[in-house]
This record gives structure tokens, sequence and C-alpha cells, in this order.
């Protein structure tokens, strides 16, 4: 049994939290928590695919230059090569969960 409050913990970026609630190479699932006025670093992916499953607040999503805004049971998927970026625009933290399959490790290339 896997949660939360038993999962390998990390932080990244600027004050952003994430659980590993599976780390294996054929798909990586992880819980984040992003608080406001936070984001990551724009990128893409040459293999992996990602769904971005929002549990509570609002994500926004720079999806190939287009703004999406997923609310709390709203979900957006990530197909490879897509120029990405998440951000938590609100006023209060955003938690969702990521699904990547294959992993994303070594599979990240930063954008200026």
């Amino acid at each position: 049994m896997i949660s939360k409050e038993n999962a390998e913990h990390y932080v990244w970026g600027d004050r952003c939290d994430g659980w590993y609630l599976m780390n294996r190479k054929d798909m990586l699932v992880i819980h984040e928590k992003m608080p406001p006025g936070t984001s990551e670093k724009k990128h893409y992916h040459a293999v992996s695919r990602q769904f971005f499953f929002v549990l509570l607040g609002v994500l926004t999503m720079e999806l190939d230059g287009h703004l999406h805004e997923i609310s709390a049971q709203q979900g957006i998927e990530i197909p490879p090569l897509a120029r990405h970026q998440a951000r938590n625009n609100g006023d209060v933290p955003v938690e969702f969960i990521v699904i990547s399959h294959p992993t994303t490790r070594g599979d990240r290339t930063d954008l200026p």
C-alpha cells in the first residue's frame, strides 16, 4: 500500500513537493503539490507520455503555447515532444497526480 504519508518525498523547483507513488522505468506516478505563484521550467519529453490529474486547486498548463486551466477532478494529457509548463497562478496550493509512461528520468529537455 502506498500513500502520500509513506511515499518517498522530494522537493523540486521553488518550494514544490513531490511524492513517488510508483517509480519504475516503464511507469512513474507522482503526487505533487505546488504553492501559489510557483511553476516548473518549460520543457518537453522525447518519449514519455504524461497525464496530469488535479486533486485540489487549479493547475495552469501551458501546452504548445496554449493555456489550459485544469480544475479539481479534471486532467490533461501531454504527448511526447509537446512543450509544456505547469504553473500555479492561483492563491491556494494545487495538488495533482502525474502519470508518466515510460518514466521521464533521462527524457527531459528544458527550454529557455
